[in-house]
């Protein structure tokens, strides 16, 4: 399962495309122009994108750009009906990941998603060493000074999304879709707990930060300069 943002101005397509990329288990958010496009790719901690080139407000090309310029690392897959190898060669060169030509076959397109994901789980950071602690993400194990620490389901899935984009502030709506699921009702003040709850098990000084800080009004980011991974 992986948090997909569909970008697709023509409203038959993106409920096709929302339709059955849920019924593959995925989450989807969508936005139907490119000005939308850039600001919720930018903030929402997607897994991959599917974007049209021809857009509202701003092309797929510069949305491609601006998210890369951003720091936006996630697959994007463009989605155009141009066929000219100039314009394929333009959107690979924007930062896109692959190209699918319209009209395309949902089993085509849900293949290209399949292999984009397998792609970006194979370069994920799975052990992530900053302090006295190592987290491997594939035992869903924490250590602190060679210690195990006991870490819960939730607690392993806040601390890889705020690693995974660490240096970037996320929103505690953010990290909701992320570790509880979209669409779940949790209150700001249940993100809140178990961000403190996760500080006192890998901070030296839990009231005193150095890696999961809060930014007032605004969220939570993850900063280790001195980290290492594998």
């Amino acid at each position: 399962m992986a948090r997909i943002l569909i970008v697709e101005d023509e409203p038959d397509l993106a409920l096709s495309l929302t339709e059955d990329l849920r019924r593959q288990g995925h989450q989807t958010g969508a936005a139907v122009d490119g000005l939308q496009a850039l600001q919720m790719g930018r903030d929402g901690a997607w897994e991959l994108i599917l974007l049209d080139v021809m857009l509202p407000k701003m092309d797929g090309f510069d949305v491609c750009s601006g998210l890369r310029r951003a720091g936006v690392t996630c697959p994007i897959i463009m989605l155009t009906a141009r066929t000219q190898e100039a314009e394929k060669e333009l959107g690979l060169d924007s930062g896109a990941d692959d190209y699918v030509t319209k009209p395309f076959s949902m089993r085509e397109l849900r293949a290209r998603v399949r292999a984009q994901l397998r792609r970006a789980q194979g370069t994920q950071v799975r052990t992530h060493r900053f302090g006295e602690c190592e987290v491997d993400f594939d035992r869903a194990a924490l250590r602190r000074g060679g210690r195990p620490v006991e870490i819960t389901p939730l607690e392993l899935k806040l601390l890889e999304t705020l690693i995974r984009h660490r240096g970037r502030v996320l929103s505690r709506n953010q990290l909701i879709d992320a570790a509880w699921g979209a669409g779940i009702a949790v209150t700001d003040r249940v993100v809140d707990t178990h961000v403190f709850n996760l500080r006192r098990k890998i901070e030296p000084l839990p009231a005193e930060p150095r890696f999961l800080i809060g930014v007032r009004g605004l969220g939570y980011r993850f900063d280790d300069e001195v980290s290492t991974q594998s």
